[in-house]
């Protein structure tokens, strides 16, 4: 049977494979080993031809693509725990960064993000995400690439100079609500997102590779400066989940995961959440595992996260919570209700005295069921308890099998581009032709400036009547004689290149 051994109670407590993409909770206050156990639970998956993502947001999980030091210590654990093979060993991780620096860029573009995560990003109110969506549907109705923050600024323009034409068609659009979206992605840009937004876009299959060994690669998100924009943070996640949950195909529950998606601070994706969002992220939990994918959130406190997604984590490792406080006696009351009770135990009590690596653990077993909790040693991990060096960093990333790929970006033409070539009239793809017909345009203009002289001449203008008029009134006078009649043929005969008898 596939399982993952997370380590020790009275007996060994293992994760069914089976049933890893039923999500989990590993929470617990500062300090008492979540990250411990995270690296662990990852690099267990990594060795199960599993792929995981992790988002890295305190640096401390880049230890995983290095191998760890040995010590008596960690032997001596791994004995108590009932581990055999045991040795230190670094594993396979691809580097990604929003901004390009740490990793290897991860862009999408803004029509891949959609108007309603983006409002999120932009802090918009209900008013203008009303007109974001505007501005999509214009753009879809002309045929215009949103890729890059440059084509959105270009449509908000265009909605600007045009925006009683539009709001006649899409809808009232006030100049107030428009101008505040754009000093929104004029913030937006400040905090990064110009590095975000662009192509080439990620592919989903380039996180869920193995190597020729068959382990499983970790990717590894560094979030620690993207922490600092947290609606970015978050509504890049979701955007990410929303991405696996709309492509993969549904494979039901298959012996092991297609992909484990690691999410630290979790907290940070529900804070400020808008109840739609909170809706869809619950939709997306609910039937995420169907296609081969397991979340585990990882945070200080088990109602960080809502009950109504809480209730869907089925393997849960909860380390020491310290009741120093109201807030913190409420959540060890919480994560004392959510285990399956273990006579033996008293969870309230048990989860104060946690030392440092132990954990209360609850896995599902067969059919689904969970286990009554268990009071465990987690298992150590086999790589670098500790971040790696940016040399050692460097050094990953140079060997990647991501290799150049996302490393350049590619800047192809799209609404930007497009609109500038409306306004201005002129297309740039061949500037000898531009200017031949430019010297054209010259000559056509004199030509018509010469016809247009003779035909002022001729037939007048607004302000002063023309030889033809002032003719034809002198003939109308003497109409009624057979000389007049002969002067006007003659005269009018010889103007337009006619003989003046019939």
């Amino acid at each position: 049977m596939n399982t993952l051994l997370i380590g020790k109670g009275e007996q060994q407590v293992h994760l069914n494979l089976k049933y890893a993409n039923r999500h989990g909770l590993i929470a617990g206050a500062t300090g008492t080993g979540k990250t411990v156990s995270l690296m662990s639970l990852a690099e267990g998956f990594s060795r199960q031809g599993v792929p995981v993502f992790i988002t890295d947001v305190k640096g401390d999980i880049s230890g995983l693509a290095m191998a760890g030091t040995p010590s008596e210590k960690l032997l001596q654990r791994a004995a108590q725990i009932g581990i055999e093979d045991y040795h230190n060993e670094a594993n396979p991780v691809v580097l990604w960064d929003l901004a390009g620096v740490q990793g290897h860029p991860l862009r999408t573009t803004i029509s891949e993000m959609g108007p309603t995560l983006l409002s999120r990003i932009l802090e918009l109110n209900d008013t203008q995400s009303g007109i974001l969506d505007i501005v999509f549907q214009l753009a879809d109705d002309q045929g215009l690439l949103l890729l890059d923050l440059d084509d959105l600024r270009a449509m908000l323009a265009l909605v600007a100079e045009e925006r009683k034409d539009v709001s006649a068609k899409y809808g009232l659009i006030s100049a107030q609500s428009l101008a505040a979206i754009q000093r929104s992605v004029l913030g937006l840009e400040r905090d990064g997102g110009k590095d975000f937004f662009g192509e080439p876009a990620l592919q989903l299959e380039d996180l869920m590779r193995t190597n020729l060994q068959g382990r499983g690669i970790i990717n590894l998100l560094a979030a620690n400066k993207l922490i600092l924009t947290p609606r970015l943070y978050s509504s890049f996640l979701l955007w990410l989940l929303s991405e696996l949950f709309e492509n993969l195909p549904e494979v039901g529950d298959p012996e092991k995961p297609k992909l484990v998606f690691f999410i630290d601070e979790a907290h940070l994706l529900f804070e400020g959440c808008p109840p739609s969002l909170l809706k869809r992220v619950e939709q997306i939990m609910r039937l995420i595992r169907s296609k081969g994918v397991g979340v585990y959130f990882c945070s200080q406190f088990p109602d960080d996260v809502p009950g109504e997604i809480l209730g869907q984590l089925g393997n849960r490792i909860q380390h020491a919570l310290r009741a120093y406080t109201p807030r913190d006696q409420k959540a060890v009351k919480t994560a004392a209700e959510t285990f399956v009770p273990n006579p033996k135990l008293v969870v309230s009590e048990v989860i104060s005295q946690l030392g440092v690596g132990e954990a209360l653990v609850s896995m599902l077993a067969d059919k689904g069921v969970p286990t009554m909790v268990e009071r465990a040693l987690i298992a150590p991990p086999r790589c670098r308890m500790g971040p790696a060096t940016s040399e050692e960093l460097h050094q990953v990333r140079a060997q990647s099998p991501i290799g150049g790929k996302y490393d350049h970006s590619i800047n192809r033409e799209s609404a930007y581009e497009l609109l500038n070539q409306r306004r201005t009239g002129v297309a740039t793809s061949n500037p000898t032709s531009t200017a031949s017909n430019t010297a054209n345009d010259g000559q056509t203009g004199q030509k018509a400036e010469e016809q247009g002289w003779f035909s002022e001449l001729i037939f007048g203008n607004k302000r002063r009547q023309g030889l033809a008029e002032t003719l034809s009134k002198q003939a109308a006078r003497t109409v009624g004689s057979q000389l007049g009649k002969q002067i006007l043929r003659g005269i009018l005969g010889g103007m337009l290149g006619k003989s003046s008898r019939r």
